[in-house]
């Protein structure tokens, strides 16, 4: 298994995901490659919480194209990976703790 820290790469700080974490779900860009298992073993190790993570979403975001200026080329962003962690009631994931 890699490291936890290269599969959940960051939390995701959105406004949806602000709101997401009322009802007990995080979200985090992870590894593109990393699977729920990964993710799911990942999170346990990294944030205590074990038997606590009831299901687990993943998506793969596209990158966006970027548009054209003048003569040069035309660019992509990378695509990226996000996983939104459902845990039990109550249980709460420490994402601010230095702050």
């Amino acid at each position: 298994m890699k490291d936890p820290y290269q599969i959940i790469k960051q939390p995701l700080i959105t406004e949806k995901s602000t709101i997401l974490r009322e009802s007990d779900k995080y979200a985090f860009v992870v590894d593109v490659k990393a699977g729920k298992v990964e993710i799911r073993k990942a999170a346990e190790e990294l944030f205590d919480l074990k038997g606590k993570i009831l299901k687990i979403n993943t998506m793969q975001i596209r990158g966006k194209s970027k548009g054209q200026f003048l003569r040069h080329r035309r660019g992509r962003r990378p695509n990226w990976k996000k996983a939104v962690i459902t845990v039990t009631e109550g249980t709460t994931i420490q994402i601010f703790e230095g702050i």
